[in-house]
């Protein structure tokens, strides 16, 4: 057990997760570091974590699968005692005609872009509540705001997710537990070279300010909602997103 507190973070080995899992690390949270299938690179982010100085616990599983998700909070409840920052990130974001789109790929996109944060918040909820106080951060992305054409599934599961973030922000706002939702814009990969795809050159088009934000960019708005000083922030959504619209 430990004296700090833990931020457990959903697909947290790679770009965005991967920087918020560095960056709270990096505040002195403990950190439980999630993947789904590539537990190389979660090792290797629980690494630098420790480099840091807290400690991390690699807690692997998909968080599609509600039994996965007790899991995942059981094991960090299990080495921490506590979860106090929930960051809700993993998602898919399939691209696919409407009328092609089968059932199974409504409920997979489902099950993991909205329906893991219910379970995942459940699971970690009365631990906060116990304690008094507790912050989840659930990742909307623009699908939460723009109907994208091809991507239904996930335009449809990250406005849930948004309609989540401001129901659980009421109630449990009063129980000193904040919920907010963080929208990221086009935001450039680990693995990122200096040669956009034609793909990425319109993206970035669209943005403002010129040029694709990075993960740390992102991780430090998490970094303000967790905080002692994020705490009259509640059933918001932030956009992180260079000032894009559409």
């Amino acid at each position: 057990m430990s004296d700090r507190k833990t931020a457990l973070i959903t697909g947290a080995g790679r770009n965005i997760g991967r920087a918020v899992a560095l960056a709270l690390a990096g505040d002195g949270f403990n950190v439980v570091i999630n993947g789904s299938s590539d537990r190389a690179a979660a090792e290797s982010v629980a690494a630098e974590a420790k480099a840091l100085g807290v400690q991390a616990l690699v807690a692997m599983g998909d968080v599609g699968d509600p039994a996965a998700c007790g899991r995942i909070a059981a094991a960090a409840l299990g080495e921490f005692g506590a979860v106090d920052v929930l960051v809700n990130n993993a998602a898919l974001r399939p691209a696919k005609p409407f009328l092609e789109t089968t059932a199974e790929d409504w409920r997979r996109v489902m099950s993991v872009d909205l329906e893991a944060a219910i379970w995942l918040s459940q699971a970690c909820l009365p631990g906060m509540l116990e304690r008094g106080w507790g912050r989840i951060v659930n990742f909307t992305g623009m699908n939460a705001i723009h109907g994208y054409a091809g991507r239904a599934p996930v335009s449809v599961s990250k406005h849930g997710l948004w309609g989540l973030t401001k129901s659980l922000g009421k109630e449990f706002g009063p129980k000193g537990i904040t919920v907010n939702a963080i929208s990221p814009g086009p935001i450039a990969a680990d693995d990122e070279d200096d040669n956009p795809s034609e793909y990425r050159q319109k993206m970035v088009a669209r943005v403002p300010v010129g040029r694709m934000g990075q993960p740390r960019e992102v991780a430090a708005a998490v970094r303000l909602l967790v905080s002692a000083d994020g705490g009259f922030i509640n059933g918001q959504m932030l956009q992180v997103n260079g000032g894009t619209e559409t």
